[in-house]
């Protein structure tokens, strides 16, 4: 029987390093993980899944990250869900474009295990 208080994270992620850091660190944190190595995959898993956060990488094959998101943000199902963008570029201007999407917050590349999992936290937390 799956533990209702596990919170459950879609990582939608093309580059199959970045897919297997971000899956090992969220497991060993307990999380349940749902890959998706491209947006319509992400999507079309959000919709049924209905996670508690999704981590969108905005560069991603075909159809980008932010254009996911507010395909994600249209969907009355998906309003709550929590989206953070994964990002190997943030410029100054970034997060604005990110937030302008409908990510709720956004996380730099490289990521760093303890700062990434606490920002993971934190904003579950407040959900």
């Amino acid at each position: 029987m799956m533990n209702s208080n596990v919170k459950k994270i879609i990582v939608v992620e093309d580059n199959p390093v970045n897919m297997r850091l971000v899956t090992d660190i969220l497991k060993r944190e307990n999380y349940r993980v749902i890959q998706a190595v491209n947006a319509e995959l992400g999507i079309e898993m959000a919709l049924q899944e209905k996670p508690d956060l999704i981590l969108m990488d905005i560069q991603l094959p075909k159809m980008d990250g932010l254009t996911a998101t507010t395909i994600l943000r249209s969907k009355e199902s998906l309003q709550e869900t929590l989206i953070i963008a994964l990002t190997a570029n943030a410029m100054k201007g970034d997060k604005a474009e990110v937030l302008a999407a409908g990510c709720d917050d956004y996380i730099a590349k490289p990521i760093r295990y303890k700062t990434f999992i606490k920002r993971i936290d934190e904003l579950l937390k407040k959900r």
